[in-house]
C-alpha cells in the first residue's frame, strides 16, 4: 500500500523541546508527501491536585507557556507555508495524547523521542514512552 493512501491525519505533540520541533518539522514533510492535515497537540501538565492545590497564578503561567510554545509552531508552520491545526487539553500528557489521538481517528502520532517532561528516562521521555506502549495508532519517534 501507498503511503499516501494510508496517512490523512497527522498529530504531532508539543512542547518547548528542540525534539517537539524537530516533530513538527518531520509531520510537515510527511504531510506534503502525503496530503495530510497536521493538528499540533499541547497539554498543559497539571500538578497532581490530590496533594497540590492549583492557585490561578499556576494556572495562568501553564497558560502563558502553552501560548508561547504554540506561537513558536505558529513561525514554523507559517515558514513552511502548511497549515496546522492547534488543540489544547490539561492534565497527564501520555493519556491526554493518546486519547485525543484515538477519539479523533489520527493515522499517524509523531512525536518527539524526548521532551520537557518532568521524569527523566534513560533513552525515551516518559510521556514518547507512554504513548508508544499505550497507543493504538501507529507512532514515529523523532530524534
Amino acid at each position: 500500500m501507498k503511503m499516501n493512501e494510508e496517512i490523512k491525519k497527522i498529530l504531532v505533540p508539543i512542547d518547548n523541546s528542540p525534539n517537539s520541533i524537530r516533530g513538527l518539522k518531520k509531520a510537515i514533510y510527511l504531510a506534503r508527501q502525503c496530503g495530510a492535515s497536521i493538528t499540533a497537540f499541547h497539554v498543559l501538565e497539571l500538578p497532581m491536585t490530590s496533594v497540590i492545590h492549583i492557585t490561578n497564578s499556576m494556572l495562568e503561567n501553564g497558560i502563558k507557556k502553552a501560548y508561547k510554545i504554540i506561537s513558536k509552531s505558529i513561525k514554523i508552520s507559517d515558514k513552511e507555508e502548511i497549515g496546522v491545526d492547534y488543540k489544547t487539553s490539561s492534565g497527564r500528557p501520555g493519556a491526554e495524547i493518546v486519547k485525543f489521538a484515538q477519539k479523533n481517528m489520527f493515522d499517524l502520532i509523531v512525536i518527539g523521542a524526548r521532551g520537557l517532561g518532568s521524569g527523566k528516562e534513560l533513552l525515551l521521555g516518559s510521556v514518547s514512552s507512554y504513548v508508544i506502549h499505550k497507543s493504538k495508532i501507529p507512532v514515529l519517534l523523532v530524534r
